[in-house]
């Protein structure tokens, strides 16, 4: 299983929310650069970049962070946030990005996501932000009717290969994530699965291994203390 240190950047500093509300907040480094530094030191293999400010309105300020990182550190890195057109993929590929990892638009144009996995293929991966199995767009903030299975089976029509899947509800809670949604996956959708949201434990990260979940990201334990990188990456 892949580890993904998780790096949320928004006004180009280093930050975790709780359950995606943007006023609750924690800046824990004004340099995301160090701390994408900090990982791949300690054996981190991919990073996974997260733009708030791209999810929130659409515009990527922090790009330039984006390109420093890059110049870095020598690992691939997955990036979200923001990205809702084809020049958008294109100029974080060409930046570098390795994947890039398309929300909101994906479930409001079909027809793009579709042309760009068909386009792009395994660089292209989809993220599914739920709350009571219901898919939430706009940086979270919305939420649809549609429901986040359903969502799944049409974007692997598609031929997708891989999404992010993230409970909202456990999103920066440290209560654990929601291992029933992933059971249900694993079950019933032949697709590769990030878990991401409210991953605290190395016991947490051994359950998703043994569920056969492809990755599983790590955010808000390791900059708690709670979890040391080095240690999780065992659990690989």
């Amino acid at each position: 299983m892949v580890i993904y240190p998780a790096i949320d950047m928004k006004d180009n500093s280093c930050v975790r929310l709780t359950q995606g509300v943007y006023e609750k907040m924690t800046v824990y480094e004004k340099d995301p650069v160090k701390v994408a530094k900090r990982w791949e030191t300690m054996g981190a293999e991919i990073l996974h970049l997260v733009d708030l400010d791209g999810a929130k309105n659409g515009i990527r300020v922090n790009e330039p962070v984006v390109k420093e990182i890059l110049k870095n550190i020598n690992i691939p890195v997955q990036l979200g946030g923001g990205i809702r057109d084809t020049q958008g993929v294109k100029t974080l590929l060409d930046l570098g990005v390795s994947q890039v990892i398309i929300g909101t638009v994906a479930l409001k144009n079909p027809a793009w996501i579709k042309e760009m996995i068909q386009t792009y293929g395994k660089k292209i991966i989809v993220s599914i932000d739920a709350i009571n199995g219901l898919i939430a767009t706009d940086g979270w903030q919305e939420v649809s009717d549609v429901k986040a299975l359903d969502y799944i089976k049409q974007l692997k029509s598609y031929g997708l290969n891989r999404i992010v899947y993230t409970d909202i509800e456990k999103d920066g809670m440290l209560i654990g994530p929601n291992f029933k949604i992933y059971e249900e996956l694993a079950q019933n959708v032949d697709i590769e699965v990030i878990a991401s949201g409210g991953v605290t434990t190395l016991e947490d990260i051994k359950k998703l291994k043994v569920m056969g979940l492809y990755g599983a990201i790590v955010g808000k334990a390791l900059y708690d203390g709670k979890l040391d990188l080095e240690e999780v990456l065992k659990c690989q």
